[in-house]
């Protein structure tokens, strides 16, 4: 019964440690709507004592949005179709940007150091099929910390059949609801921090995609990204 009860103790332990073991508890709806959110969670998997309320305009988070880019691993670059993305290219289009700058950046002044930003947009890809981009944002002491949990993630993916489908992810923007195989990049890459993770972090916690931009660098390229939008 002892020998139980350590068993039991220590994987208590471990399954804090896991996204899926983890308590999400939405808190303040900024926007919702049935095909895109923006809104304030707590979410242990990023702690807490984030820099929160932090004093960001929307003309910083618009710059943030647009330096995020999408590499997507391709094998025949060389034969892309006319009207095809290239390989490499912006995370959100301008008409995006527009919508969640605005949002993302109240988020942000109204968080407490407990909670963080998350967001969520869903399009349909086919009768069936539903495409969603989710993930979240927090502040700390070396800046901006973006998270991106899925990158046009397909809610009908089933790793093997006779699986279900997958959750459409809204109540766990954070957490990828298939394979991402997309790397998430940041322009002017001088303007990112490198992620520095400790054994723990990686033992416990899966590899998300994440950049830091420290605000101090973003500033003196703020007008000339903007001008990229328009």
């Amino acid at each position: 019964m002892r020998n139980s009860g350590t068993i039991l103790f220590f994987g208590a332990i471990l399954c804090l440690g896991l996204p899926s073991c983890q308590i999400r508890l939405p808190t303040v709806t900024i926007h919702d709507d049935p095909l895109r959110f923006v809104r304030l969670e707590v979410d242990h998997t990023v702690g807490s004592n984030h820099l929160h309320p932090a004093d960001i305009t929307t003309d910083e988070m618009r710059a943030v949005l647009a330096g995020m880019i999408i590499d997507e691993p391709h094998l025949f670059t060389s034969f892309k179709g006319k009207g095809e993305e290239s390989p490499r290219h912006p995370a959100f289009k301008t008409g995006e940007i527009d919508f969640f700058a605005p949002l993302l950046a109240k988020g942000l002044r109204t968080a407490t150091p407990e909670e963080i930003v998350t967001f969520y947009q869903v399009t349909q890809q086919t009768a069936i099929i539903q495409i969603v981009t989710s993930g979240g944002m927090f502040m700390g002491i070396d800046g901006l910390h973006v998270i991106l949990g899925n990158y046009r993630s397909s809610t009908h993916y089933a790793p093997d059949p006779g699986i279900g489908d997958t959750a459409d992810g809204r109540s766990a923007p954070l957490q990828p609801i298939a394979p991402q195989e997309a790397r998430l990049d940041f322009e002017p890459r001088a303007a990112i921090v490198p992620l520095q993770k400790d054994f723990w972090s990686k033992l416990l916690r899966p590899e998300r995609r994440e950049i830091i931009v420290p605000f101090k660098m973003l500033k003196g390229t703020i007008s000339d990204m903007n001008r990229k939008l328009n």
